[in-house]
Protein backbone atom coordinates (compact mmCIF):
# COMPACT_ATOMS: atom_id res chain seq x y z
CA UNK A 1 0.00 0.00 0.00
CA UNK A 2 1.24 3.49 -0.83
CA UNK A 3 -1.05 6.45 -0.41
CA UNK A 4 -0.36 10.17 -0.82
CA UNK A 5 -1.94 13.09 0.99
CA UNK A 6 -1.37 16.85 0.99
CA UNK A 7 -2.17 18.46 4.34
CA UNK A 8 -5.04 20.95 4.24
CA UNK A 9 -3.18 23.14 6.72
CA UNK A 10 -0.54 23.42 9.37
CA UNK A 11 -3.14 22.93 12.13
CA UNK A 12 -3.61 19.20 11.45
CA UNK A 13 0.15 18.62 11.17
CA UNK A 14 0.70 20.36 14.52
CA UNK A 15 -1.94 18.06 16.06
CA UNK A 16 0.07 15.01 14.94
CA UNK A 17 3.35 16.45 16.24
CA UNK A 18 1.90 17.46 19.61
CA UNK A 19 0.00 14.18 20.11
CA UNK A 20 2.61 11.63 18.99
CA UNK A 21 5.75 10.72 20.97
CA UNK A 22 9.12 11.83 19.61
CA UNK A 23 11.35 8.71 19.45
CA UNK A 24 14.32 9.81 17.33
CA UNK A 25 15.77 13.01 15.95
CA UNK A 26 18.91 13.45 13.88
CA UNK A 27 20.17 15.73 11.11
CA UNK A 28 17.86 14.08 8.53
CA UNK A 29 14.61 13.09 10.28
CA UNK A 30 12.29 13.32 13.25
CA UNK A 31 10.50 10.06 14.05
CA UNK A 32 7.32 10.07 16.11
CA UNK A 33 5.52 7.02 17.50
CA UNK A 34 1.74 7.02 17.42
CA UNK A 35 0.96 6.18 21.04
CA UNK A 36 -2.55 7.67 21.04
CA UNK A 37 -4.26 6.00 18.06
CA UNK A 38 -4.13 8.85 15.53
CA UNK A 39 -5.36 7.96 12.06
CA UNK A 40 -3.29 8.44 8.94
CA UNK A 41 -4.45 11.43 6.88
CA UNK A 42 -3.91 9.50 3.63
CA UNK A 43 -5.66 6.17 4.30
CA UNK A 44 -7.58 6.96 7.51
CA UNK A 45 -6.19 3.86 9.28
CA UNK A 46 -4.13 4.11 12.50
CA UNK A 47 -0.42 4.47 11.73
CA UNK A 48 2.56 3.20 13.73
CA UNK A 49 5.16 5.92 13.16
CA UNK A 50 5.38 9.30 11.48
CA UNK A 51 8.72 10.21 9.93
CA UNK A 52 9.27 13.88 9.10
CA UNK A 53 12.13 14.36 6.65
CA UNK A 54 14.10 17.54 7.29
CA UNK A 55 15.65 17.67 3.83
CA UNK A 56 14.23 17.28 0.35
CA UNK A 57 16.37 14.16 -0.20
CA UNK A 58 16.71 11.62 2.62
CA UNK A 59 17.72 7.96 2.65
CA UNK A 60 15.98 5.64 5.11
CA UNK A 61 16.83 2.05 6.03
CA UNK A 62 13.93 -0.27 6.76
CA UNK A 63 14.59 -3.30 8.94
CA UNK A 64 11.12 -4.81 8.42
CA UNK A 65 8.62 -4.56 5.54
CA UNK A 66 6.20 -1.66 6.06
CA UNK A 67 3.27 -0.18 4.23
CA UNK A 68 3.82 3.54 3.68
CA UNK A 69 1.60 6.55 3.19
CA UNK A 70 3.14 9.89 2.30
CA UNK A 71 2.30 13.53 2.79
CA UNK A 72 4.00 16.85 2.25
CA UNK A 73 4.19 19.53 4.93
CA UNK A 74 5.89 22.84 4.24
CA UNK A 75 7.64 21.28 1.23
CA UNK A 76 9.08 18.38 3.26
CA UNK A 77 8.13 14.69 2.92
CA UNK A 78 6.24 13.07 5.80
CA UNK A 79 5.93 9.27 5.90
CA UNK A 80 3.32 7.34 7.87
CA UNK A 81 4.30 3.71 8.49
CA UNK A 82 1.89 0.80 8.84
CA UNK A 83 3.07 -2.63 10.00
CA UNK A 84 1.42 -5.33 7.86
Amino acid sequence: MLAFYAYPGMEQFEKFVSSATLREENDSIKQYQNTVGLTCPACEEPFDDMVVCKDEHTSLNQTIPLDLCTAVEDGKPVLFTHKP
